[in-house]
């Protein structure tokens, strides 16, 4: 169980879960409709200036999900973190190890101070992950999404390098 770059041999399995309604019905982009040719460009593009994406993959390699840290803000020393990983992968861990080494990687070889995040109210599953990780509610943001023809309430959270640090002791 690891991190690594995304690769080619990945875009079956990004597919899989990019047209998982199980999967993306909290998430404010409509996955369905991307297709090989915009995988292989996300690929493309994984790690850049302001985003790195990195293949959560298991004991065999195969791809699970992804974990990012996006919209890097090196002067103000911040990064969004976002995770989805595949349906059969829920419940083993790789989440909270792909969290794990994502937040290492940030503070430690990125240097950055704070990473946040959102997600809807409603997807109840990832706010007790984040919670039980000991991401920080910061507030609440009314109807700030549109998800399936509906305006959703969102939560923000972030946890600081000081926090992630206290934790890993």
């Amino acid at each position: 169980m690891g991190l690594r770059k995304l690769e080619y041999k990945d875009i079956p399995y990004m597919l899989e879960w990019m047209h998982d309604d199980s999967v993306t019905e909290f998430m404010g982009k409509d996955f369905s409709k991307i297709d090989e040719e915009q995988a292989k460009k996300f690929i493309d593009n994984s790690i850049n200036d302001v985003n790195v994406n990195y293949a959560i993959v298991d004991e065999f390699d195969e791809y699970m999900g992804t974990v990012s840290l996006k919209n890097i803000d090196y002067e103000n020393k911040k990064a969004e973190y976002a995770i989805c990983i595949r349906s059969k992968a829920m419940g083993k861990g790789l989440s909270k190890m792909a969290t794990n080494e994502i937040l290492r990687i940030a503070f430690d070889e990125l240097n950055l101070n704070k990473v946040y995040l959102y997600v809807s109210k409603d997807n109840v599953r990832a706010n007790k992950f984040y919670q039980k990780y000991d991401f920080i509610l910061e507030g609440e943001f009314i109807e700030d999404m549109y998800i399936k023809g509906q305006f959703k309430d969102i939560n923000w959270y972030r946890i600081l390098k000081k926090e992630y640090n206290e934790r890993m002791k």
